[in-house]
Order: structure tokens, then sequence, then C-alpha cells
């Protein structure tokens, strides 16, 4: 369907002639995989590394038997 873009709506995709379907949708997937090559990359997100506080328990613990 083209959704937002204009287009098709489903009852015109629906009783479109199979043999026009698919040209239409293998137009469609060149269109966006133009757009897809013409756009530049995104940046990548990098995990920031969270900082441990830096504290030592001054105590010792035992599991119990």
């Amino acid at each position: 369907m083209f959704n937002g873009n204009g287009g098709y709506d489903w009852d015109t995709v629906y009783n479109m002639p199979i043999w026009l379907r698919k040209f239409t949708f293998n137009k469609i997937k060149e269109h966006f995989e133009q757009a897809n090559e013409a756009a530049p990359p995104a940046p990548t997100k990098s995990t920031p590394q969270i900082a441990k506080p830096n504290i030592k328990p001054n105590y010792s613990t035992k599991a119990s038997n």
C-alpha cells in the first residue's frame, strides 16, 4: 500500500490484476532502495559505560550453613 506517501488504498490494490500489483510493488521497492542509497548513513549510537562508584565495603559476609 504506500502508506502515508500517497499511493493506493486497500480496495484498489486488492482489485488490481496480479501482474500490475507485482509491477507496482517492484517500482515502489526500487524507489525506496534508491532513496536509501542516496541518504547519508545514520550515526551509530554507542552505549555509554556506566561509571561504578569506587566504594570498598568495610565488612565481610559469610553464607550461613
